[in-house]
């Protein structure tokens, strides 16, 4: 049977954030009927409802965007009269897998259909609709949903079931986080030996250490420009969902733990709002203003 046009299908996009307002944006760029919502109101915005229960009603599926775990149980609680059977949700936040289970199972007793998909990809990546989504669940949901995934991403991988990639997001993020920290630090041993910091961009385009991470990062980490592409505050709090994960498994992450402390001082400091790569900020001086 052949798919329904983008128009004929209806996509409620909540929490407008960097990413969620770009994918709104790009779903309706490809012809989709997009309804939005956001806990802090944005009327402004195309396709704007004014509660959740209002964008639920108005969606055959519906992609979340919010901040956290407890953030995505109350959207779903306050959507519930309004998740029937045939209508979907998935959760592209990035949460725990204590609260995805939780998420699930919610919309399980709606009758909807729930997936587990969260995304890789920086604000430009959701801009120019290049994202990359881990998707837990049943086959035959990732492929109801997959019109609308494809939208707004280059790849999608099918990871198993509901939870798993939630961890595989998780992780990956790990390493992002443990890269920047020691890229950091490795910028501060640079600059403390007087050798320009472009050098280290240059030996690292011949070093097998570089990579599209580090490559992305390192310009902004020079100089000294942290524009948001995913904060800090965020990347703060996906590594200590790494660490809860570890914590349960009896495992210890000390890479990561350092890199935590790291970002906790700086969010402490005012700067959660900031790209994470203003880890940097740790390691290199500036002259005074």
């Amino acid at each position: 049977m052949a798919s329904s046009p983008p128009s004929a299908v209806r996509v409620g996009v909540a929490g407008l954030g960097i990413i969620g307002r770009r994918v709104a944006e790009t779903l309706a760029a490809k012809g989709f009927a997009v309804k939005t919502w956001n806990r802090t109101p944005q009327p402004e915005t195309a396709g704007w409802t004014d509660t959740p229960l209002a964008l639920a009603e108005a969606a055959d599926v519906i992609q979340i965007f919010v901040t956290d775990g407890p953030a995505l149980l109350a959207v779903l609680k306050a959507m519930a009269p309004a998740l029937t059977k045939g209508k979907l949700v998935i959760n592209s936040a990035t949460i725990s897998l204590r609260d995805t289970g939780t998420a699930a199972a919610a919309v399980a007793k709606t009758g909807a259909d729930f997936l587990d998909a969260p995304f890789t990809g920086s604000r430009d990546a959701s801009a120019a609709g290049q994202l990359v989504y881990y998707a837990g669940g049943e086959p035959a949901i990732l492929e109801k949903a997959r019109p609308v995934l494809e939208a707004s991403s280059k790849a999608i991988l099918a990871t198993g079931a509901v939870g798993s990639a939630t961890v595989l997001k998780i992780a990956t993020n790990m390493i992002s986080a443990t890269t920047v920290q020691v890229l950091s630090e490795a910028l501060g041993v640079v600059a403390s030996a007087g050798v320009p910091l472009e050098k280290l961009m240059e030996a690292m385009e011949l070093n097998a250490s570089g990579s599209g991470l580090t490559r992305m990062k390192l310009p902004g980490m020079i100089a000294g420009d942290f524009t948001p592409h995913f904060s800090l505050k965020n990347m703060l709090k996906d590594s200590e969902l790494a660490l809860e994960l570890a914590g349960r498994a009896g495992m210890e992450l000390p890479a990561l733990t350092a890199a935590s402390e790291c970002m906790a001082g700086l969010k402490a400091a005012g700067r959660g709002d900031e790209d994470y790569s203003v880890l940097a900020t740790n390691f290199i001086p500036r002259e005074p203003a």
